[in-house]
């Protein structure tokens, strides 16, 4: 198997909505955000599927090494021979590499969020870091619009909080801030039992609206030039904000299910903006 079809298996494996915007992508940038796409799943793979933490952190520390190789002309993960080639094409820089480490590392430290602005932090190493250098392969001319795509990243890292509250506290996590859970009066033992109440309802609600704020903070931020250029940024916007809106009518029953788009509504929302311009 060769590098480029790794990177291709792993994402179309992953079963993800950032998928369906790179479909529309010219083929180098499509092979680029794929590889650049894969190995933030990588990464993210090793907190999720690693049960135990202390192998995890071991496979954290080797991808820091791989990462510092393939950056000096050395890469040995077939991941990074596919990324690596993009690299000074699309202003891939290693810091951006190893933020994205840091973010999943403090999955391993911490379970828990004192206050929005530590949640807010980790949302820019996962999220906000991916989506500058996504936005650099879309096809960035103005600065500004790397504003856009940090702002971008924290809603789209919102929604899936949102999202997976349920899954989380399977494992022991809670991405809500601890001073929000104490403002709305919900246990964390309540969320980790998955206990759906009015109480927690009125916590999520409270939760959406700071993620549609950050959607519409991010639209009024992306300059006009590159506009047509982000389109799939645009398309991941349009498909997440649809799913947030459907957890929201469904009064976020997130705890026991995990609430998703079927593949054609996904690939309807995409469609609609690459050909209409719609969100």
């Amino acid at each position: 198997m060769t590098p480029e079809q790794y990177v291709q298996d792993k994402a179309a494996a992953s079963g993800s909505s950032f998928y369906y915007a790179f479909l529309f992508l010219p083929k180098p940038r499509r092979a680029a955000i794929t590889a650049f796409y894969a190995f933030c799943r990588e990464i993210d793979d090793v907190v999720d599927e690693v049960t135990d933490p202390g192998v995890a952190a071991t496979k954290l520390a080797w991808w820091r090494t791989e990462v510092a190789q393939s950056c000096a002309g050395q890469p040995h993960h077939p991941v990074m021979q596919a990324l690596m080639p993009h690299a000074a094409t699309y202003g891939i820089e290693e810091r951006q590499l190893h933020e994205v480490i840091e973010g999943c590392q403090m999955d391993l430290d911490q379970t828990r969020y004192l206050d929005f602005p530590a949640l807010r932090r980790y949302c820019h190493l996962v999220a906000g870091v991916v989506g500058e250098g996504a936005a650099r392969i879309f096809g960035q001319s103005d600065p500004q619009t790397t504003q856009y795509a940090h702002k971008l990243g924290l809603a789209l890292q919102l929604t899936n909080i949102i999202r997976d509250v349920g899954e989380d506290a399977l494992r022991g996590r809670i991405y809500l801030p601890v001073n929000e859970l104490q403002q709305f009066d919900v246990k964390a033992h309540e969320i980790l039992n998955r206990v759906h109440s009015e109480r927690f309802i009125s916590l999520m609600r409270f939760q959406a609206a700071r993620a549609h704020q950050a959607y519409d903070e991010a639209l009024a931020l992306l300059p006009p030039a590159d506009r047509r250029m982000q389109k799939p940024g645009l398309m991941m916007a349009s498909i997440y904000r649809t799913l947030l809106r459907e957890i929201e009518r469904d009064d976020f029953q997130v705890l026991h299910q995990r609430v998703s788009l079927t593949p054609v509504r996904k690939l309807w929302l995409a469609w609609r903006v690459q050909a209409l311009g719609k969100l």
